[in-house]
């Protein structure tokens, strides 16, 4: 962590993030138009490479509406093979860098039928099925104490935030839980059936291991999901992701507007 730190803080210069953003598949057109600095994270020390399609696998550190921000084009999955302390890296390294919000998105599958695809669901709330948990592991005391609460992972003043700025956007906003399970195999119908037993809105393979750091390391966190297909037994498609993809693409633009107003009251 140090030494990936480090890297980063000499490539950035004077340049002091205050917001981090951990863009989702198909969510990179985020990034179109800023300028600022460019890492891929090929060349970071201590991060993974992005295999996913939808996910372009470079930071960018740039002035978002008047907000110093970096952007993570991409985001490390457990199921690539990566342990979740490495999948969670950025998230500890960002807070070295000074950053004390984090804004969460990602691409997700209904598990209620009127949360259609297209949707965009604010994250109140997390289930963690991925069956482990990043914090496993020796404590580092600088970021964070050994038991740290999950009381509300997910910031209220930012969701308040969030709200209003869909209201005056003109657009819809859902609430619910983000469950969050290993992958990268899709669910079942019947594993569907239980997250919705047990209070899920909608299901991923991230965001949970994040969060969870984030959480640790006292940061203020948005969540957000785009919806972008029914999960397994909702309807007579089966899910795949190519079709999440075309769907975060062709829906992301509400999302990216949004985004950039929350920047501006974070």
């Amino acid at each position: 962590m140090r030494e990936t730190f480090e890297f980063i803080k000499d490539k950035i210069n004077d340049f002091k993030p205050e917001i981090a953003i951990v863009l989702g598949s198909g969510l990179g057109a985020f990034c179109e138009g800023l300028e600022g600095i460019r890492i891929p994270y090929s060349q970071i020390k201590g991060f993974a490479p992005s295999t996913v399609k939808g996910h372009k696998g470079e930071l960018l550190f740039s002035n978002v509406e008047g907000k110093n921000c970096v952007m993570m084009q991409g985001r490390f999955h457990y199921y690539e093979g990566h342990s979740l302390a490495q999948t969670t890296l950025p998230i500890k390294v960002f807070k070295k860098l000074g950053i004390e919000k984090l804004i969460l998105t990602n691409a997700a599958g209904s598990l209620k039928k009127d949360l259609i695809p297209g949707s965009i669901m604010l994250i109140c709330d997390h289930i963690n099925f991925m069956g482990s948990n990043p914090l496993i592991g020796e404590n580092d005391d600088t970021l964070g104490t050994r038991f740290p609460d999950m009381n509300e992972v997910y910031s209220k003043r930012l969701r308040n935030v969030a709200k209003n700025c869909a209201k005056k956007l003109n657009i819809k906003l859902k609430e619910g839980v983000y469950s969050a399970l290993c992958g990268p195999s899709y669910e079942t119908p019947a594993e569907v059936k239980m997250l919705e037993i047990l209070g899920a809105s909608a299901t991923g393979m991230s965001t949970v291991p994040e969060a969870i750091v984030a959480k640790y390391c006292s940061m203020e966190i948005l969540g957000i999901s785009l919806i972008t297909n029914y999960a397994a037994g909702l309807s007579n498609i089966a899910p795949n992701h190519k079709e999440v993809v075309e769907m975060a693409k062709s829906a992301g633009s509400k999302l990216i507007a949004l985004l950039k107003e929350v920047i501006k009251f974070c």
